[in-house]
């Protein structure tokens, strides 16, 4: 039975690399081959910054690779615009990103079970015990991809939040020296470029979306979309308003400073009386042990001597 599944291991695994070196080798149509050359021949320097040319890249192997699996299971409409957001959100904003996560969901899935498998035969554990196993880094493999997907999300959240609100004194401090709220966002986006470049790269993209011709509404609602943080998504609702009603944008930005200065002020106490509690169970399982067999041993062997002797 071992080397029955230590054959069919190696079979797997051989065929699994035939069909990555025919996915990244194979022959290309003519088409193909033709725009290809007339791409080289016309190049784009927009375009090339922000699409990937060499053909050797991992992100064109993960798009090859991912091709096949979308045709086969495409996803929902609801599903891809979800999946589209989450990688803005997470700081991925390339067309092929969706492709990409996929590709690499696929690579887990396929990995990390067959390492589990070639593990669980080089160690001649029982076909029972290596079926949990497997099982279990199936699973293991199916959430890992969303798990790290969305601690990027929140770890992306936190750094736009902690930046907001140095944002937000610059952009004051520049409305007030004169100049308007689209040149208050480049300045923003200059100077915080070292500081806070989460936040930065977000107004410098929303500064691009109001230079190309969209609206200054439409371009602050998609910048609270890509970061998904509830304090800009505010912020972006009060810019929207002061500019509708007219009023003036450097009392409200101020307002709004001062709240959120407050709100970071009572999210670090609340923090703080988490502290406690989160510390309780490792005080309980590793400290309060210690101490009780410190205090308590030399006594412990006292009376253990004194029975003894009686």
């Amino acid at each position: 039975m071992l080397l029955i599944i230590t054959i069919s291991i190696f079979l797997c695994i051989s065929l699994g690399m035939l069909g990555v070196y025919w996915l990244m080798y194979r022959p290309q149509s003519a088409a193909t081959e033709r725009l290809k050359r007339l791409g080289e021949r016309t190049p784009n320097p927009a375009s090339s910054n922000l699409s990937i040319t060499d053909d050797g890249s991992a992100a064109e192997l993960a798009e090859r690779l991912a091709a096949p699996l979308s045709k086969l299971l495409p996803p929902s409409a609801a599903e891809a615009k979800k999946l589209q957001k989450q990688l803005m959100q997470a700081g991925f904003r390339s067309a092929g990103a969706p492709i990409v996560f996929r590709a690499l969901q696929l690579f887990t899935l396929a990995a990390l079970p067959g390492m589990v498998a070639i593990g669980c035969a080089l160690m001649a554990r029982p076909v029972a015990n290596a079926l949990l196993y497997i099982l279990s880094a199936f699973v293991i493999a199916f959430f890992l991809p969303r798990y790290v997907l969305n601690r990027k999300i929140r770890h992306r959240q936190q750094l736009v939040r902690w930046g907001l609100a140095d944002a937000l004194d610059l952009m004051v401090i520049s409305i007030e020296a004169g100049l308007g709220l689209n040149a208050a966002m480049v300045k923003v986006s200059t100077e915080l470029k070292d500081v806070h470049p989460d936040i930065s790269e977000e107004f410098e993209m929303a500064n691009l979306e109001m230079r190309v011709g969209r609206d200054r509404e439409e371009a602050l609602r998609n910048l609270a979309e890509r970061t998904g943080v509830d304090d800009l998504c505010s912020l972006v609702a009060m810019l929207i308003q002061t500019d509708k009603f007219g009023t003036s944008i450097t009392r409200a930005i101020r307002a709004f400073s001062d709240s959120l200065r407050t709100k970071r002020r009572q999210r670090a106490e609340q923090a703080a009386q988490k502290a406690a509690v989160k510390l309780l169970f490792p005080l309980a399982c590793f400290l309060f042990p210690t101490l009780f067999i410190a205090l308590l041993g030399p006594a412990a062997l006292q009376l253990m001597d004194t029975f003894e002797n009686m």
